[in-house]
Protein backbone atom coordinates (compact mmCIF):
# COMPACT_ATOMS: atom_id res chain seq x y z
CA UNK A 1 0.00 0.00 0.00
CA UNK A 2 1.60 3.49 -1.06
CA UNK A 3 -1.15 6.10 -0.78
CA UNK A 4 -0.93 7.40 2.66
CA UNK A 5 -4.88 8.10 2.00
CA UNK A 6 -5.94 4.71 1.72
CA UNK A 7 -7.43 3.89 5.07
CA UNK A 8 -8.73 0.20 4.44
CA UNK A 9 -8.00 -1.92 1.72
CA UNK A 10 -9.14 -5.57 1.06
CA UNK A 11 -7.67 -7.15 -1.58
CA UNK A 12 -8.99 -10.95 -2.88
CA UNK A 13 -11.62 -11.55 0.38
CA UNK A 14 -13.03 -14.81 -0.19
CA UNK A 15 -15.17 -16.63 2.57
CA UNK A 16 -16.74 -19.79 2.40
CA UNK A 17 -19.10 -21.87 5.00
CA UNK A 18 -19.30 -25.71 5.38
CA UNK A 19 -23.16 -27.17 4.79
CA UNK A 20 -23.73 -30.59 5.60
CA UNK A 21 -25.89 -30.73 2.73
CA UNK A 22 -24.27 -28.42 -0.35
CA UNK A 23 -20.93 -28.55 0.92
CA UNK A 24 -18.83 -25.66 0.45
CA UNK A 25 -21.30 -21.90 0.41
CA UNK A 26 -19.31 -19.03 -0.85
CA UNK A 27 -20.05 -16.37 0.83
CA UNK A 28 -17.53 -14.03 -0.75
CA UNK A 29 -15.73 -14.66 -4.16
CA UNK A 30 -12.85 -11.99 -4.42
CA UNK A 31 -13.90 -9.08 -2.65
CA UNK A 32 -11.85 -5.90 -3.71
CA UNK A 33 -12.57 -2.65 -2.21
CA UNK A 34 -10.53 0.46 -1.26
CA UNK A 35 -11.60 3.09 1.50
CA UNK A 36 -9.96 6.21 1.54
CA UNK A 37 -9.83 8.56 4.67
CA UNK A 38 -12.75 10.77 5.63
CA UNK A 39 -14.57 8.77 3.02
CA UNK A 40 -17.99 7.75 3.57
CA UNK A 41 -18.78 4.09 2.01
CA UNK A 42 -22.26 2.24 1.92
CA UNK A 43 -22.50 -1.37 1.00
CA UNK A 44 -25.81 -2.47 -0.79
CA UNK A 45 -27.10 -5.44 -2.53
CA UNK A 46 -29.46 -8.01 -2.80
CA UNK A 47 -30.70 -10.40 0.61
CA UNK A 48 -27.63 -13.10 0.72
CA UNK A 49 -25.25 -11.18 -1.43
CA UNK A 50 -22.36 -10.89 1.48
CA UNK A 51 -22.92 -7.52 2.34
CA UNK A 52 -22.87 -8.49 6.29
CA UNK A 53 -19.77 -11.04 6.06
CA UNK A 54 -17.95 -8.50 4.08
CA UNK A 55 -18.15 -6.21 7.13
CA UNK A 56 -17.96 -8.89 9.58
CA UNK A 57 -14.23 -9.97 7.67
CA UNK A 58 -13.58 -6.18 8.15
CA UNK A 59 -13.60 -6.17 11.73
CA UNK A 60 -12.73 -10.05 12.52
CA UNK A 61 -15.62 -11.26 13.60
CA UNK A 62 -15.52 -13.82 10.77
CA UNK A 63 -11.94 -14.72 9.16
CA UNK A 64 -11.28 -15.02 5.63
CA UNK A 65 -11.15 -18.20 3.40
CA UNK A 66 -8.50 -16.18 1.70
CA UNK A 67 -7.43 -12.62 1.09
CA UNK A 68 -5.87 -9.86 2.48
CA UNK A 69 -7.13 -6.97 4.40
CA UNK A 70 -4.90 -3.57 5.31
CA UNK A 71 -6.44 -1.21 7.85
CA UNK A 72 -3.80 1.95 8.19
CA UNK A 73 -1.37 -0.25 5.98
CA UNK A 74 -1.23 -3.25 8.42
CA UNK A 75 -2.23 -6.80 7.58
CA UNK A 76 -4.55 -7.39 9.66
CA UNK A 77 -4.52 -10.89 8.56
CA UNK A 78 -1.11 -11.37 8.79
CA UNK A 79 0.13 -14.41 11.16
Amino acid sequence: MSDKNIIIEAKGVKKYFSSRVSGKIKALDGVDAVINHGEVVVVIGPSGSGKSTFLRSLNLLEVPTEGEIYVDGHNILAK
